[in-house]
């Protein structure tokens, strides 16, 4: 799978957080409980101060590498933060490597994932995420743009 090495700025997001692991798909069941939570009941649409219309699933706190625990937060992006009853992290600035794929989410996302498990990239395990660009309404047909930190 392809990618590309690109310098971010840092940027604010606002949203919900939960500390999980990939160990016996525990990480599954618990982003696509908080992603419920935060699309279904429309946190995402009560969140003052949004940049734009994309969402962001942000990986942090890594306690190690991919195998122990980290925190995973469905977010979207803020000029500040006006939100007291929600979380505030910092992506922060530097190099990533940058993975763009289309089609059925879940199935494009997690094909990206392994691919970066398998990979030679120096990655940082310090903040890695995923942009949902929400440039379609169909599903099966959806941009995401995956940002794995790199050394």
């Amino acid at each position: 799978m392809t990618y590309d090495i690109v310098t971010l700025e840092e940027m604010k997001v606002v949203g919900k957080s939960i500390m999980t692991t990939n160990e016996n798909g525990k990480a599954i069941r618990d982003i696509g409980t908080l992603w419920g939570d935060f699309l279904g009941n429309g946190l995402v649409f009560a969140i003052k101060n949004r940049t734009d219309t994309r969402t962001i699933g942000l990986y942090t706190d890594y306690e190690g590498d991919h195998t122990k625990p980290y925190r995973f937060m469905c977010a979207t992006q803020v000029t500040e933060n006006g939100n007291p009853k929600l979380e505030e992290r910092i992506i922060k600035a530097g190099k990533y490597a940058k993975f763009v794929v289309n089609g059925e989410i879940q199935k494009v996302v997690g094909e990206v994932w392994q691919a970066v498990y398998t990979s030679d990239l120096k990655r940082r395990f310090d903040c890695d995420f995923e942009v949902y660009t929400n440039d379609n309404e169909d599903m099966n047909h959806q941009t995401v743009e995956v940002y794995i930190s790199v050394v």
